[in-house]
């Protein structure tokens, strides 16, 4: 297929079903982008995957496993409105082959600090400036990878994306595990992960990346509330987002401190087999949740997914902090995380949809905000309250919070006037009745 040209409202003949993974996968720019992104992301999570689990064998203490998962992603939540005024003002493309560059030469110095069981300070430390450089990369590529594809082919796309992050999360792991049996240590695995940076280098020096910018009213600091105003005339992006913020906050904390859980409940050794296992299974269940989205379940309406999927999640967690084996945690793991990312699929796809083509680059870091940037302060907290009370209590409590969530966060109540109208780009407004029937 041709380049794609993102003014043109006309749906691009492209023979597949609308909005599903294939019609996404027709776009060549946006296939380039996938697979750079892929490679690199299975790096990433090599890393993301070592980090917490050395952290834990080095000092046996989970609130230091918070810390490090904070230092990661905290920066997201203070620093995701400054990135997306930026992104508004400079080139988005320039913007990312920048960051993606300062994050490998980083990579490689947490590697020497890992390498010479520095001091935690430092790696802290470090692992605080790669934040930072993913803080400020996120923006510029969320505000342009959705015009990589036809507005009604976003939903694909999102649940491809969202899939391969997933599909990397299991990957990264899996390849950690299997250089760690070759003889690699701990830093080498950090050096290949600076190394996979390149692939994503690539593929943005290939496509010319959509650069729309938006044109708001508010000069200076009041720039800085331009997503907010937005967030707070749209009643169904306020909603959403402050439901991913609750359930970032008080029931995804274990997506951090995996690593301490499986050790207290469960009695894996976090740099063993038996959680590496654990964690490539819980992987694949967000990836087979993610790209379900846009597949087998691209036909129920996003509203009912939202709804199942916290019911779902809520249930399934509540199961998973009672194990006490060591072998149900795996099946009941790739549960936990299919509901998971099935949800925040089905979540970040419909905020997507509700936003015009000039509005993301405001309203997306206020995404990254409440989900990136509230799980570390989650992970921060409860890594401590886990010390106090142990794991099986604050994964109960994750659970009962979602029980909450799918009742607040059910969109099918909300009057058309809170959703982005179809003439600006919006989907069919279904009355609640309609929607109860799909």
């Amino acid at each position: 297929m041709t380049a794609f040209d993102y003014t043109d409202p006309k749906p691009p003949q492209h023979g597949r079903v609308p909005g599903s993974a294939k019609a996404a996968w027709s776009y060549r720019s946006f296939r380039i982008i996938f697979v750079g992104l892929a490679l690199s992301q299975i790096g990433t999570w090599m890393q993301n995957f070592t980090l917490p689990a050395y952290i834990q064998d080095r000092t046996d203490r989970p609130a230091f496993v918070g810390v490090a998962i904070f230092m990661q992603l905290g920066p997201l939540l203070i620093l995701s409105i400054p990135a997306g005024v930026l992104a508004d003002k400079v080139s988005k493309q320039k913007l990312q082959l920048t960051m993606q560059s300062i994050s490998a030469v980083l990579t490689l110095c947490l590697a020497f600090f890992v390498a010479q069981d520095a001091a935690l300070v430092a790696i802290f430390g470090t692992q605080l400036a790669i934040g930072i450089a993913n803080a400020l990369n996120a923006p510029a590529f969320q505000a342009s990878m959705p015009l990589l594809v036809h507005r009604q082919d976003l939903p694909g796309a999102i649940s491809l994306n969202s899939a391969m992050i997933n599909g990397s999360r299991v990957m990264g792991p899996v390849l950690a595990a299997v250089l760690a049996a070759t003889g690699m240590s701990t830093a080498q695995i950090f050096t290949v992960n600076a190394a996979t940076y390149v692939f994503f280098i690539v593929a943005l020096l290939i496509v010319r990346m959509p650069d729309v910018r938006g044109t708001f009213t508010e000069v200076g600091w009041r720039r800085l509330l331009t997503g907010f105003h937005i967030v707070r005339e749209r009643q169904v992006l306020s909603r959403l987002l402050l439901g991913m913020f609750l359930f970032s906050l008080f029931s995804l904390p274990f997506v951090g401190l995996f690593p301490s859980i499986a050790e207290l409940n469960f009695g894996f050794d976090a740099l063993g087999n038996q959680y590496r296992a654990l964690y490539a299974t819980w992987g694949l269940g967000a990836f087979f949740g993610a790209i379900s989205v846009g597949t087998w379940l691209a036909d129920v309406r996003r509203h009912t997914l939202i709804v199942r999927g916290f019911t779902g999640f809520a249930v399934v967690l509540a199961v998973f902090s009672q194990l006490r084996d060591s072998f149900l945690p795996y099946p009941v793991g790739f549960l936990l995380g299919f509901a998971y990312f099935m949800t925040a699929t089905a979540i970040t796809t419909e905020l997507q949809l509700n936003l015009k083509n000039t509005e993301r680059a405001a309203v997306m870091p206020l995404w990254f905000m409440v989900f990136g940037g509230t799980v570390p302060i989650g992970n921060l907290f409860f890594g401590v309250v886990i010390e106090w009370v142990g794991a099986r209590a604050v994964l109960g409590f994750g659970a009962a919070f979602a029980i909450f969530l799918a009742y607040w966060v059910d969109l099918r109540h909300l009057q058309r006037n809170a959703f982005l109208p179809e003439s600006e780009g919006g989907e069919k407004y279904t009355p609640v009745n309609a929607s109860r029937l799909i």
